[in-house]
C-alpha cells in the first residue's frame, strides 16, 4: 500500500472514501513490502527487458491488482510533456497516468475471471489483440483471479499468450497459482508477493493515522497488524473500523472488544491455570471472558499463540529479546517456559489445534471450549508413552498362582487331562471351574538373555530368533564403523531398510539385559559380511590358482574356472569332486 501524502486526506465535503482505497499506491515507491518485485520489474523497465506476460500471486490483500495497474501506468506512461517512454517512475499526470488510475483507460482491460470464466470470455481477448492500441503504447490485459477460467477457456489463450503481438501485455493475478496449468505458467513471468511483516505494517499504519489525524497506542496497532495476517488491505479495513469505533482515539481494549479477543495477560492467566489443573478457576476466567464479548473458538487461538510462543523461547531463550516483544510477555513467558516441559507443551498445542475445529462445529461455542479445557488439564497428567512403556518394562513378571493339591483338576465336561506333575482325574467338583483352579505349568528357572560381545554374535542372535530381514540386510547392507557391547556404529548399504537402526535397536533391547545404542555413520566402514566371505573366497581361489597342477590344468583346459576350493583336511571326509 501506499506511503500517506497530504493530498491524499479528505477535505470535509468530499465524499468518504475507505482507507484502503484512499491509501492506495500508485508507483513503485509507494508500494511496500515487495522489495524484490520492485527491484526487480525497475530493471526490466530500465534495461527494456520486458516480459510480455506476468503472473502476480500471493495472498489476499498485499497488492496484486494494484501492481498490475503500476506495471500498467509504467509501460504507458509519457511523460508531462507527452515525450516519455517506459520508465519505472510513471509521472502521474499525464493523460495514460491519470486514465489508468481513474480505471477508463481504453487500452486498459482489467477482467475479472470469477465472473467470466468460459471460452467466449477469452474468445473477445483473442479477437482484441490483433487490434493496435488506441492511444497507449501498449495494449495491456489485466485477468484479475485467473485460475477461475475453466480449463478450455485455458488452453483457449494459450496460442496468443506463447506469441502476442508486440503492442499487448497481459497481466494476471491470483491467490491459487497450483490451480494455474503449468502451460500458462510457463509462458509468463511469475512473482510472488509476500506478505507483509507485522514491523511494516505498524509503521504504515501510524503513518496513516497521523495523516488521518487520529490516534492509536502501539498496543492496539500491534493487535490490528496481528489480525492483518500480513494483509495490507485487511490491516486498512480493520484500522478503518476502529478509529470509527472510537471516534479516533483508538486504545487496545476498544480494539480486544471490536476484534473479540482476549486481554494477552487473561490468557497467560487462563493457560497458567490449566498447567496447574485449577478446573475451577480455568472454568470461570473462560466464562468472564465470554461474557465480556469474547469469541471462545478465538480464545483457543490465542492459546495455541501462546504455546507456541512458550515453546520457542523454551527453545530459544533468545526469542524473549527480539525487539517488539512486550516486557508482560517476555518475562511471563520466560517464568512459565521454565516450569513446563516440552512434552506437555506439544501435547498442549495438539490438544488445543484439534478442540479449535470441535469449537467451530459445536452447537454452543462455549460449551465446546469449556470441554477443551477439561480434557486438556487431565490429558496433562496423563503420562507419556515412554512412561507407560518404562513402568512394563520394569513391572515385575507376574507369577503363576500353584495349583491346589497333588493333580491338575480336569475341566467341567469330563474327561482326563494330561498336565505336568501326577495325572488328573475325571470330572471333578464345582470348585474346579474357578480360573484359579486352573492347571499352570510349573514355573521355570529364568534363563539369562544372550549377550553378545561381537558383530557377529549379533548377526548370529537375529537369525536365532526369527528376524530374517533384519538379518539379511545385516549381512549384506551394514558397512560396520565400530562395536563395542552396548553400542553400534554403521553405515547403511545403498538398498538398506529405511528403519534398520530402529529394527536393530528393539531386537537387542528385548532379547539381551543390555541397553544399546545403534547409530547412523557416514564413515566408509568395513566391508559387509558378504562381502567379507565374497572378497575371502576370491583370496582362496586366487591361491590355488598359483598351484603348479591346478595352474596345468587351467591351461589344458582353456576357458575353465575354479568355482570352489575345498580343504585338504577334508580328504579323508569325502571323495574329491572335479572343481574345475
Amino acid at each position: 500500500m501506499s506511503e500517506p501524502t497530504s493530498d491524499q486526506t479528505a477535505a470535509p465535503d468530499e465524499e468518504y472514501r475507505v482507507l484502503a482505497r484512499k491509501y492506495r499506491p500508485t508507483d513503485f515507491s509507494t508500494l511496500i513490502g515487495q522489495d524484490a518485485l520492485v527491484r526487480t520489474l525497475t530493471n526490466a523497465i530500465e534495461s527494456g527487458r520486458l516480459a510480455h506476460a506476468f503472473m502476480l500471486t500471493g495472498v489476499r490483500g498485499v497488492g496484486k491488482t494494484t501492481t498490475a495497474r503500476i506495471i500498467a501506468r509504467a509501460l504507458n506512461c509519457i511523460g508531462p510533456d507527452g515525450t516519455g517512454s517506459e520508465t519505472a517512475e510513471p509521472c502521474g499526470v499525464c493523460e495514460n497516468c491519470t486514465a489508468i488510475a481513474e480505471d477508463r483507460h481504453v487500452d486498459v482491460m482489467e477482467m475479472d475471471a470469477a465472473s467470466r470464466t468460459g471460452v467466449d470470455d477469452i474468445r473477445e481477448i483473442i479477437e482484441g489483440v490483433r487490434y493496435k492500441s488506441v492511444s497507449a503504447r501498449y495494449k495491456i490485459y489485466i485477468i484479475d483471479e485467473v485460475h477461475m477460467l475453466t480449463k478450455n477457456a485455458f488452453n483457449a489463450l494459450l496460442k496468443t499468450l506463447e506469441e502476442p503481438p508486440e503492442h499487448v501485455k497481459f497481466i494476471f493475478a491470483t491467490t491459487e497459482i497450483r490451480k494455474i496449468p503449468v502451460t500458462v505458467l510457463s509462458r509468463c513471468q511469475r512473482f510472488d508477493l509476500r506478505r507483509i511483516d507485522m514491523k511494516t505494517l505498524s509503521a504504515h499504519f501510524h503513518k496513516i493515522v497521523k495523516s488521518e489525524n487520529a490516534s492509536v497506542t502501539d498496543e492496539a496497532m500491534t493487535l490490528i497488524a496481528r489480525a492483518a495476517d500480513g494483509s495490507v488491505r485487511d490491516g486498512l479495513s480493520l484500522l478503518d473500523q476502529a478509529i470509527a469505533h472510537t471516534q479516533g482515539e483508538v486504545g487496545e481494549d476498544q480494539v480486544r472488544d471490536m476484534l473479540g479477543l482476549a486481554d494477552r495477560a487473561r490468557t497467560f492467566d487462563l493457560l497458567d491455570a490449566i498447567m496447574k489443573g485449577e478446573v475451577e478457576v480455568a472454568l470461570t476466567q473462560l466464562a468472564d471472558q465470554y461474557d465480556l464479548g469474547a469469541d471462545p473458538a478465538q480464545v483457543l487461538e490465542d492459546m495455541l499463540e501462546l504455546v507456541h510462543w512458550l515453546t520457542r523461547i523454551k527453545v530459544t531463550p533468545k526469542a524473549a529479546d527480539a525487539p517488539g516483544v512486550p516486557e508482560m510477555e517476555r518475562t511471563r513467558g520466560l517464568e512459565m517456559s521454565k516450569g513446563l516441559t516440552m512434552a506437555a507443551l506439544t501435547r498442549a498445542w495438539q490438544m488445543l489445534l484439534k478442540g479449535l475445529s470441535e469449537v467451530r462445529s459445536a452447537p454452543s461455542a462455549l460449551q465446546g471450549a469449556e470441554m477443551v479445557l477439561v480434557r486438556l488439564m487431565y490429558g496433562l497428567e496423563l503420562p507419556s508413552p515412554a512412561d507407560v512403556l518404562k513402568k512394563l518394562q520394569d513391572a515385575p513378571t507376574p507369577q503363576a498362582p500353584a495349583p491346589s493339591g497333588g493333580g491338575a483338576p480336569a475341566p467341567s465336561g469330563g474327561g482326563s487331562v494330561n498336565a505336568q506333575g501326577s495325572g488328573g482325574m475325571a470330572g471333578g467338583s464345582n470348585a474346579s471351574h474357578g480360573p484359579a483352579m486352573m492347571a499352570q505349568p510349573a514355573p521355570q528357572a529364568e534363563q539369562s538373555k544372550p549377550d553378545p560381545q561381537t558383530f557377529a554374535q549379533v548377526v548370529e542372535l537375529s537369525e536365532q530368533i526369527g528376524e530374517m530381514i533384519v538379518h539379511a540386510n545385516l549381512i549384506s547392507n551394514v558397512h560396520l564403523v565400530s562395536f563395542q557391547p552396548g553400542r553400534i556404529e554403521f553405515r547403511p548399504g545403498e538398498h538398506a531398510m529405511p528403519d534398520l537402526a530402529g529394527r536393530l535397536t528393539t531386537l537387542l533391547r528385548d532379547n539381551t539385559d543390555r541397553s544399546w545404542t545403534v547409530s547412523i555413520s557416514r564413515e566408509a566402514g568395513d566391508l559387509t559380511i558378504n562381502q567379507q566371505k565374497d572378497a575371502k573366497a576370491a583370496q582362496v581361489k586366487n591361491t590355488a590358482a598359483t598351484d603348479p597342477l591346478v595352474s596345468a590344468v587351467l591351461t589344458a583346459f582353456p576357458g575353465s574356472t575354479i568355482t570352489s576350493v575345498k580343504d585338504l583336511a577334508d580328504a579323508d571326509a569325502m571323495p574329491l569332486e572335479d572343481d574345475t
